[in-house]
């Protein structure tokens, strides 16, 4: 039973806000992991894009009651939804928001530099004897292959010094290359083979050069096995520091690999990782091109409890790649964590769409095994989220059913409010919320036609008559419960249309702000008995009803300027005899305005290229009513 009282007298409470974003149970389920953070408003554009080492504390950082730059208040403002993407170090972090800074752009984030601020190892397009260098900067000048983004330019200046070693390859520029006629000091000093002087066969040397570009392309972790048992017989023959730098090789060759799970030499993979709990389930696709982890994408699809995960991602897969209305690209391999249903089958359909072989994997080793488990980690973490956020939504829905004695918990919710500036521009707002919270596709705005400017009764009644007149005529969708933003008046006004309609089944409820106007404070009225009542400020159900009224209400707003601004846009000009578009146009670009035009005399208009003295007139004439 909910509880009532009669017109409440005022009186202090905590002050409690409808937040379509629950910032407190995001962060209790947050991983503590490293990865990247994506800010969005409510439109659903990126805001910011954030690396962490700590998810979960990087993010709760935005969200403390003080000591926020005013940047950053402002972006937090804003916020509506965060995504994260977990990565498997704080280097991989950097390097996928760098990436996704570069395609998102968002507006929060300062961009320092482009790609040309990271290191490369570069080798040469020489035929027989190409030479691999440190460059800062990708060019497509001189061909070539690139290897990286790398994290720090040291990392890959040890590295290629590690790889001489190893390997004895060449770092000299083509130039000095040329014009050699006896080895270098790189070649006394065991770096290199001299093969400015042919010193090495070509196919000696290519196929050193083939084994170090394995190495940097993921491929050869047989490097690393045989550094390793070197390091461990040295130190058997007790020869101590040529352990220790074998042990510093390992760690200068393992700094370089540490970024090939984000940005690798090559390989071009989807990869498709599934989580399901609670009737929910959750698919993420990682896009790996060239070895890069471009970005990640979630899908929550609609699925049948009795489903295996092996159905849902051969279902999935159908769609992904042949449901939609443009073509997506197919990689060669796209990896999955478990068999998917009819894998054969999807693998000719996929191999003929692309024209070339195209597998479907489980059983993958190495950096591509990371991927899978970067992709699954993601898919878990992200349907924690997930339901977390609907956990709350449903919370608010069945506290919302008990406090107004709902036969049944309510799948659609509309609510109503009306906008103008002093009666003109009059616009009028439908949001729409169902057990997952806004769902803004079936938001409406409606423009307020032939009522007395400023009579927000009367446009109450039309709105409410236009939009259910189609739900009695069987075109639009009936709902649940209807809320009416404004006091006793404004709700008086729906139930007269709703009778008449005949829609005497559907609840009607008005928000009214109450005697204090503030938040918590809200008044609710019943249609159905004229009861007015209120319910603690911390009430779930209250939180949601503010939600939707606040949504209602900035919707309305949002409408009711963009209406006003396309009024002030075409201008009182247009109405004027003898002022055609060149002259509007010509008119604005002088005066900087129609405010600044409005103020100019009759002489200063006639300075304008094309306005005589008479048009000058009829056009001061016009502005000023007269």
């Amino acid at each position: 039973m909910r509880t009532r009282s009669e017109e409440p007298a005022d009186e202090s409470t905590d002050k409690s806000s409808g937040e379509s974003f629950d910032v407190k149970h995001f962060l209790k389920r947050l991983t503590e992991r490293p990865g990247v953070y994506r800010m969005y408003d409510a439109s659903g554009g990126v805001l910011y894009v954030g690396k962490a080492r700590n998810l979960k504390k990087r993010v709760s950082s935005y969200f403390r009651k003080s000591g926020l730059a005013p940047k950053t208040e402002a972006l937090v403002s804003r916020i509506e939804s965060i995504e994260v993407t977990i990565t498997g170090s704080e280097t991989e972090a950097l390097l996928l928001e760098q990436n996704l800074i570069k395609s998102l752009r968002p507006p929060y984030n300062i961009l320092l530099r482009d790609d040309k601020s990271y290191p490369y190892i570069y080798r040469s397009a020489h035929d027989d004897y190409p030479s691999l260098t440190f460059r800062r900067g990708r060019t497509k000048k001189g061909g070539g292959t690139w290897y990286g983004p790398f994290p720090s330019s040291g990392a890959v200046k040890e590295s290629l010094n590690i790889l001489q070693k190893i390997f004895r390859i060449r770092d000299c520029s083509e130039s000095f290359f040329r014009n050699r006629t006896r080895p270098c000091l790189q070649y006394q000093i065991n770096r290199c083979t001299a093969p400015c002087v042919g010193f090495i066969a070509p196919e000696d040397y290519l196929a050193d050069v083939r084994r170090a570009t394995m190495f940097l392309e993921g491929k050869n972790p047989a490097i690393l096995q045989d550094l390793m048992a070197a390091m461990e017989e040295a130190s058997k023959s007790l020869e101590f520091e040529k352990a220790a730098a074998y042990r510093d090789q390992l760690n200068y060759l393992r700094h370089v690999q540490e970024q090939q799970s984000v940005d690798g030499g090559g390989g071009d993979a989807d990869v498709v990782a599934i989580a399901q709990d609670a009737g929910v389930v959750c698919i993420v696709v990682i896009i790996v091109r060239g070895g890069r982890v471009l970005g990640t994408k979630d899908y929550f699809p609609r699925y049948s409890i009795e489903q295996s995960e092996g159905e849902l991602l051969s279902a999935f897969l159908g769609q992904y790649y042949f449901g939609g209305s443009t073509r997506r690209e197919i990689p060669p391999d796209i990896l999955v964590p478990l068999d998917v249903d009819g894998q054969e089958l999807l693998s000719q359909a996929l191999t003929e769409t692309a024209g070339r072989d195209t597998r479907i994997r489980k059983n993958v080793r190495g950096e591509r095994r990371r991927w899978v488990e970067l992709a699954m980690t993601n898919a878990r973490q992200t349907l924690l989220t997930h339901l977390a956020s609907k956990e709350t939504v449903y919370r608010r829905l069945l506290a919302l059913r008990d406090l107004l004695e709902l036969p049944e918990t309510p799948s659609r919710m509309e609510c109503f409010d009306i906008s103008h500036s002093q009666g003109e521009n009059t616009v009028a707002s439908c949001v729409v919320f169902d057990e997952n919270g806004p769902l803004k596709s079936d938001y409406r705005l409606y423009n307020i036609e032939g009522v007395t400017p400023g009579d927000d009764y009367a446009a109450m009644q039309q709105v409410l008559t236009r939009r259910y007149k189609r739900v009695v005529a069987g075109e639009g969708k009936r709902p649940d419960l209807v809320f009416i933003d404004g006091g006793k008046g404004q709700l008086g006004i729906a139930k007269a249309v709703f009778d008449e309609l005949g829609l005497l089944d559907i609840p009607l409820i008005g928000v009214a702000k109450g005697i204090t106007r503030r938040a918590g404070m809200e008044q609710l009225i019943d249609a159905m008995t004229d009861t007015v009542f209120r319910v603690p400020a911390d009430s779930p159900a209250l939180h949601l009803i503010q939600h939707i009224r606040d949504e209602s209400h900035r919707f309305a707003i949002t409408g009711h300027r963009a209406r006003r601004d396309k009024k002030r846009r075409s201008s009182t000009l247009e109405g004027i005899e003898g002022v055609g578009p060149k002259r509007r146009r010509d008119l604005i670009r002088y005066f900087g305005g129609i405010q600044d035009l409005k103020k100019a005399s009759i002489e200063e208009m006639s300075k304008v290229q094309g306005i005589s003295r008479n048009l000058a007139e009829t056009i001061y004439a016009a502005l000023h009513g007269e």
